[in-house]
């Protein structure tokens, strides 16, 4: 009986399995590529909005703090939208006739709130919740990067949920003295510019990172003012801590430990914290509801 197939028809079938291995593995790695992209992650792109609002001409340049605008990011899980009359508190006075604020006008005098497109959007089964990462010491700009950079809004991180792990996997490099969570020129420790730290005392009702308190200057010099990382006025600034003209004196009973590196500051920062470790997030609603 004569034979139906060529005897390169082997040869052939193993070079079509492996052609469609390769396809398979192409294939995968493209969608892979493709699910991080900028064209899923909208990373860098700049929505419409009902008015260009400039963060870097408002922070950067007129010197506004985040929480004027976003008054509830350190005791809600959301961190909030300006309403109109927050903006009118100061274009009622200036810039009362641009053209490029008139959709702000119209809004003041109807009642009608503007509808932002929102930059950061996250899925709907993710629940974020912005004041507890706020009052443990994660920077603004560790999530949003530096907004007083920028002219108009855009995402910089993927906010995908390997970027989310990959940061509550090791949290050290991006923990910071609370007073500095709104300081988006934040870079941490280092041999030329350390920071030394001491805890003042926990207390009820008090966020934990609230009981560190950081400085610039050698606390080992007795007699002398220091910098102080914390601010008058601000949360967390201890009573005797508070000093003039952006110095403080230091309390003699507190232990400051020298930081060289944000690698040393953070893990000192997640022991003092209480920042709960990657083994003890079991929960799966911590993130998802």
């Amino acid at each position: 009986m004569a034979q139906i197939f060529d005897r390169s028809s082997n040869a052939l079938a193993r070079m079509s399995l492996v052609l469609t291995g390769l396809i398979v593995i192409a294939l995968g790695v493209t969608l892979d590529q493709l699910q991080r992209s900028p064209w899923v992650t909208r990373q860098g792109q700049r929505p419409d909005q009902p008015v260009p609002f400039s963060h870097k001409h408002h922070v950067q340049g007129l010197g506004l703090q985040c929480q004027y605008c976003h008054v509830s990011v350190e005791k809600s899980s959301y961190a909030g939208i300006p309403p109109t009359k927050t903006c009118m508190n100061c274009h009622a006075q200036i810039w009362t006739n641009a053209a490029l604020l008139e959709p702000v006008r119209k809004s003041w005098a109807t009642g009608e709130s503007l509808v932002w497109t929102k930059v950061h959007d996250l899925p709907d089964y993710v629940y974020f919740n912005h004041s507890i990462h706020v009052n443990k010491g994660l920077g603004c700009a560790s999530c949003h990067g530096r907004v007083d950079l920028m002219p108009l809004m855009y995402e910089q991180n993927t906010l995908q949920m390997e970027w989310c792990l990959n940061c509550h996997r090791d949290p050290a490099k991006n923990l910071r003295p609370a007073n500095q969570v709104y300081n988006m020129a934040w870079e941490g420790p280092s041999s030329e510019k350390p920071v030394w730290c001491a805890v003042n005392g926990e207390q009820a009702g008090k966020p934990t990172a609230q009981s560190v308190n950081c400085v610039t200057k050698d606390p080992s010099k007795s007699g002398t003012e220091v910098a102080s990382l914390n601010v008058p006025g601000l949360p967390g600034v201890h009573p005797q801590m508070e000093g003039a003209a952006g110095g403080a004196m230091l309390p003699a009973q507190l232990s400051y430990t020298k930081f060289t590196s944000q690698r040393d500051l953070g893990k000192y920062l997640i022991d003092h914290y209480k920042i709960r470790k990657p083994n003890e997030l079991s929960s799966c609603e911590v993130c998802h509801r």
